[in-house]
């Protein structure tokens, strides 16, 4: 959900000296921020995605800072199951026609040699705005063999309850509130 559905730093490709802020535009079709949700109070868990992701990352690898910019389009909610993608847009839902975004800001804040490995932020989700913490998992850079173009990709994790949100469907059937991001996120190095 979320970022956000969420969003990550990025280091220059490697053997590459940068002296100043290195700029990336999210790639929209290699950013599917997703989640894992509680369906029935341990029935099951529900999986789902958002397929539309913008937003831009910038890192200064000298300094070992960043901050990230994400925007999610929550219309492109995506459960793999028709009905259920129909009812996650409604009003007692995610209610996508009066919030039709998610959005993740944050700044870089901590790295294990070059690597960032965490994000502290603010996620926006229907209109409600609270701090939410990503753990880079995995983080490489590389030239792109289609595209020529210096790219980096990460996979980031957190955690929300989606009760302090507003998101309370079902909640008081004994749906378990907690929501877990996985989000797999590619950028391209701006020209």
């Amino acid at each position: 959900m979320k970022q956000f559905l969420i969003a990550l730093a990025f280091l220059s490709p490697a053997g590459v000296a940068l002296a100043a802020p290195v700029h990336y535009d999210i790639d929209p079709d290699h950013t599917y921020p997703s989640f894992a949700a509680d369906h029935m109070g341990g029935l099951s868990t529900w999986r789902g995605k958002f397929t539309k992701t913008a937003g831009t990352i910038m890192l200064d690898r000298a300094a070992k800072t960043g901050s990230v910019d994400i925007t999610v389009d929550t219309t492109s909610i995506d459960f793999g199951h028709a009905e259920m993608n129909k009812h996650a847009k409604a009003a007692d839902m995610f209610n996508v026609a009066k919030f039709p975004t998610a959005t993740y800001r944050g700044k870089i804040t901590e790295f294990k040699g070059d690597v960032p490995s965490k994000v502290e932020g603010d996620f926006t989700l229907m209109g409600v705005t609270k701090p939410l913490v990503l753990t880079i998992n995995s983080f490489k850079c590389m030239e792109n063999p289609m595209t020529k173009a210096p790219t980096c990709g990460a996979d980031a994790t957190g955690n929300f309850n989606r009760g302090d949100f507003g998101l309370n469907f079902a909640l008081n059937m004994g749906f378990k509130p907690e929501v877990a991001l996985n989000i797999q996120i590619e950028a391209t190095q701006k020209k």
